[in-house]
């Protein structure tokens, strides 16, 4: 085999934005989110994720940089697990139960560019941010003050309120073009997503994800919990452990159904397993 080379015949880095061109080729008209009311296909979730992608870069988001995301098992964030390492950044998705010190701390380490927050959880990172001691050390490596996306549910009939310049989420996914060439990573040895420790015994600890990491443990998981074709899966895990465990990233390998949910409850699991004929959760 003399003289085979490395080359786009027979080689690219592995990333699990992959996973979404496929399911939108393969699965388009397939159910690929389901949120209350809300339902998307394959090839629309491909489109926002492409959309915010596109967006991202209009906002300066560029190869390097880090966004941060803090919301509950919406859409949009797993809509975030696709779109930010597709504007070539790399996705910090925050605990939700983290109290303004720990915050503090995680962002001053991370020095995101973006903040996606949920409306719920608004009132608190606008307040770590906006709290005069923490102005330099959040600054990030451009000398400015993070920028803060709203994702404003509206189950919950009620506006962002902090004291920051918010952007709405569904406005921002709305400023992109759909038809932007994601971005795949040079090395698939890139961070796709950096993911933090609570903190329970010392400060908080952060592990990076690369993309093949990623790829090769969402393959694994389809074995492991025999996923078949067509799972249906709760999203009872939170996204912001280990990224779902990676399994937001499984799901678009597989074309299944995600069933997201703001809370978790004995009522809200049997009645989505019911309603939904949920096959998996975790």
């Amino acid at each position: 085999m003399e003289g085979l080379l490395q080359c786009p015949a027979n080689y690219v880095p592995l990333t699990p934005i992959s996973f979404l061109e496929r399911a939108a080729f393969v699965y388009g008209n397939k159910v690929s989110i389901i949120y209350g009311n809300t339902r998307y296909t394959w090839r629309q979730t491909h489109e926002r994720c492409l959309k915010l992608a596109s967006a991202l870069t209009r906002l300066k988001i560029s190869r390097g940089d880090i966004v941060a995301a803090m919301a509950p098992n919406v859409p949009a964030l797993y809509e975030l697990h696709f779109a930010v390492p597709m504007a070539g950044a790399t996705l910090s998705a925050l605990n939700v139960s983290l109290d303004e010190h720990a915050l503090t701390i995680i962002l001053h380490r991370l020095r995101p560019k973006i903040i996606f927050v949920d409306s719920e959880l608004a009132h608190l990172v606008s307040k770590v941010i906006h709290n005069k001691k923490n102005t330099h050390l959040l600054e990030n490596h451009h000398d400015h003050q993070p920028l803060l996306v709203a994702i404003h549910d509206v189950s919950l009939d009620r506006r962002t309120q902090c004291d920051l310049e918010v952007r709405e989420y569904e406005q921002t996914v709305a400023i992109g073009e759909s038809n932007f060439q994601a971005m795949s990573p040079t090395n698939e040895c890139d961070p796709i997503s950096v993911n933090f420790t609570s903190g329970s015994t010392g400060t908080p600890k952060a592990v990076a994800y690369s993309h093949r990491a990623a790829y090769l443990n969402s393959l694994g998981l389809i074995l492991r919990y025999n996923m078949g074709k067509s799972p249906v899966f709760l999203w009872t895990v939170d996204m912001f452990r280990c990224n779902g465990w990676c399994f937001t990233w499984a799901m678009a390998a597989l074309g299944g159904v995600n069933v997201c949910i703001r809370s978790v409850s004995a009522k809200i699991i049997f009645d989505s397993v019911q309603l939904h004929k949920v096959t998996h959760l975790c």
